[in-house]
């Protein structure tokens, strides 16, 4: 399988790129069972299709950055469903495979329209019609697009390029108890870093382009997971699940923020799976403390009742505020749970109309 020839941290400069939306979500519209403790890590093992369908789905609405379905995929909770260490390993590869496989099926849909649009105009013979498909085709990929339908700018010369972020959730994430919203765990960061490294390594020697270190809800797993992630040869971004001006556990997002700004294997820090109204001030710290791009993927707003299992509330995502994240120093822009391809869709439109 491809990968993109430029790195994305190279892609970054250039401007915004459009993260997708939460893949559980997804998963779920697409009539999938998440009710297992592993979530949609157990389709890994039991429907894989399912998974390249939904990072399909949001490679079609514009994302440029897939997000593999390894967040809740762990050795120890895979052990629990008699899955060896092996098969384990394969199942984190195989979350990256997925990804890829997506991306390249979007890139050749692309590919698809841009030759039957070349065809038509050479069938009618419009030699004004030709130059126009050519000029067109020109001007996009100096803009860093491929076709009116490819919604996520990048530059650099990787017109049409998707990167795949290999998901690392927190500790909690394994538990399934709630506490990935919480923190302190009650193990020390030695703990912590042993804990992550397995997974770490597995995931990057299945090659992704970048770690993504998400939903992390305390500071000491942070330090822990940018401990473990050392020497693994794989660009990371760091990204706090928040509550407020603080991580889940409380601590102040400037110092939260601050492990990350001296380490160069850090490509962007920020973000999501928060409300959108707290991650409007987030992005502003996060850029002014660590001089990094920022990233940025909040859920939906609405607040899921854990008694009922259910979500109640409205959705409060509103992709206009893409303007003030992209002006505040974001530069991986998404959704997490609850944003749905439609609202992919939507924000990669503002995105790239600016």
């Amino acid at each position: 399988m491809s990968v993109p020839r430029t790195p994305l941290a190279a892609a970054l400069e250039h401007g915004p790129l459009v993260l997708d939306g939460g893949l559980s979500n997804q998963l779920e519209a697409q009539g999938c069972d998440l009710s297992d403790e592993l979530w949609s890590a157990r389709l890994l093992a039991d429907d894989p299709g399912q998974i390249e369908a939904a990072h399909t789905a949001y490679a079609r609405a514009g994302a440029r950055v897939l997000i593999t379905s390894s967040y809740q995929a762990t050795y120890e909770g895979f052990a629990h469903r008699g899955l060896g260490h092996e098969e384990a390993t394969a199942l984190l590869r195989r979350s990256v495979e997925l990804a890829r496989m997506a991306a390249e099926r979007a890139a050749a849909e692309r590919a698809a329209v841009e030759g039957a649009e070349a065809g038509r105009a050479e069938a009618r013979g419009s030699a004004v019609e030709r130059m126009a498909v050519g000029r067109a085709a020109v001007e996009r990929a100096e803009a860093g697009q491929t076709d009116p339908g490819d919604a996520g700018h990048v530059g650099g010369g990787a017109a049409g390029a998707v990167w795949v972020a290999a998901s690392v959730g927190p500790y909690g994430a394994m538990l399934a108890d709630g506490s990935e919203y919480r923190g302190r765990y009650g193990l020390s960061v030695a703990e912590l870093t042993r804990f992550h490294r397995p997974r770490i390594e597995a995931l990057a020697a299945a090659g992704p382009d970048a770690l993504a270190l998400e939903t992390v809800p305390d500071a000491d797993e942070a330090a822990a997971m940018l401990s473990a992630v050392e020497g693994c040869g794989v660009p990371v971004w760091l990204s706090y699940s928040i509550a407020g001006a603080t991580t889940r556990a409380g601590q102040p997002l400037r110092d939260a923020f601050a492990l990350a700004a001296g380490v160069d294997q850090v490509i962007a820090v920020g973000v999501n799976c928060c409300e959108p109204g707290d991650a409007d001030r987030a992005v502003e710290i996060a850029a002014g403390i660590t001089g990094k791009p920022v990233v940025v993927y909040p859920n939906s707003g609405e607040e899921w009742d854990a008694a009922a299992r259910s979500w109640r509330g409205r959705s409060t995502f509103d992709p206009g505020r893409v303007r003030a994240w992209r002006d505040a120093g974001a530069r991986l822009i998404g959704g997490c749970c609850r944003v749905g391809p439609e609202r992919i869709a939507e924000l990669a439109a503002v995105v790239r109309s600016h």
